[in-house]
């Protein structure tokens, strides 16, 4: 029997818990049985044999959970098998999801995180934990949603020598962009209407600033080429300054414009000129990512990069791919 622990039941927890809900009999095949033993947010929590259906209701209901157990001493004291670590990102700090995925590792426990900042702050650091402590860490969530990138390169491309990444990585700057692109209406207008439909933060100064989709480049430099870097080494330029004049001249030239993040010698969250018949064309809230590889060229992924279960479908394909008992070659 696997035992879970969710920490963080905001929107993305609760995406877990639904899924785990709903998908329960596909997942038990791939893993075996589970059940979840802990559930926390930031001032409350449940704990014992959790029934999900209950503790999802209390939390639209009430806006808490019953219990008063915190989320540290679940993760501390609890004897789970895997951590879902669901808190707010911090690219600053990594807190408090840094401390909670350490601990979790250093007592040997498995960890899936969607959780961007402790593995822009602490790659290296936590990797070497999980390695040293003989567990897994699940990070597939961080940087793409649904768009699956993490294990597409680890395990399918490996071998093929990633020498480029590129791509879109902010569904909310893609909405903004592609409207203004098929519109011609002032960006202030479009953030203005993304908020009110919740596509946008009601501070989006996290997505249109680039700093989302930097975080993320860094995750991919670190886990995926292998580089050592820092968010201070992006250069990053957000999306506020442009105009739909930008976007008249553009396509007349065969071109759009896309907030794109790309990784290779250098690193850079900028908007840049994409031909309109290019792959990296995409519209609304999809992400994209182009892989350039020596030996087997260019590799295109399009999903769905943001969500509630669209975020939380990630993280239960990190659970199976931890778990899996099937062998799937022939």
């Amino acid at each position: 029997m696997i035992k879970i622990a969710i920490i963080g039941f905001g929107t993305v927890g609760q995406g877990v818990a639904e899924l785990l809900l709903r998908k329960k009999n596909e997942i038990e095949e791939r893993i075996g049985k589970f059940k979840v033993i802990a559930v926390a947010d930031s001032k409350s929590s449940v704990v014992g044999d959790v029934d999900l259906e209950k503790a999802l209701s209390e939390k639209k209901k009430r806006g808490r959970l019953s219990g008063n157990k915190t989320a540290m001493e679940i993760v501390e004291d609890f004897e789970y098998d895997v951590l879902f670590e669901c808190t707010p990102t911090n690219v600053e700090s990594g807190e408090p999801g840094l401390t909670h995925i350490k601990t979790a590792l250093k007592r040997g426990k498995n960890v899936i995180t969607s959780n961007k900042g402790p593995l822009v702050v602490a790659y290296n650091e936590l990797c070497k934990l999980a390695e040293k402590n003989s567990c897994k860490l699940g990070f597939e969530a961080t940087v793409g949603g649904a768009m699956p990138l993490i294990k597409l390169v680890k395990n399918d491309l490996a071998g093929s020598g990633i020498l480029r990444i590129r791509g879109i990585l902010n569904g909310t700057c893609n909405y903004i962009l592609s409207r203004m692109e098929v519109e011609r209406m002032p960006y202030e207008q479009i953030l203005s209407e993304a908020i009110e439909l919740g596509i946008a933060e009601a501070d989006p100064s996290y997505d249109v600033k680039g700093i989302d989709a930097a975080a993320k480049l860094v995750i991919i430099a670190n886990a995926l080429l292998e580089k050592n870097v820092r968010f201070e080494d992006v250069h990053i330029e957000g999306i506020e300054d442009l105009t739909p004049e930008a976007f008249e001249v553009a396509v007349k030239r065969g071109y759009t414009i896309r907030l794109i993040a790309e990784v290779g010698e250098t690193l850079r969250v900028s908007p840049r000129l994409v031909p309109l018949n290019h792959p990296l064309n995409i519209y609304g809230t999809l992400n994209a990512a182009e892989i350039i590889t020596e030996t087997a060229g260019r590799v295109f992924v399009i999903g769905r990069g943001a969500g509630k279960l669209e975020t939380a479908s990630a993280m239960i394909s990190d659970l199976i791919d931890i778990y899996d008992r099937r062998d799937l070659r022939c």
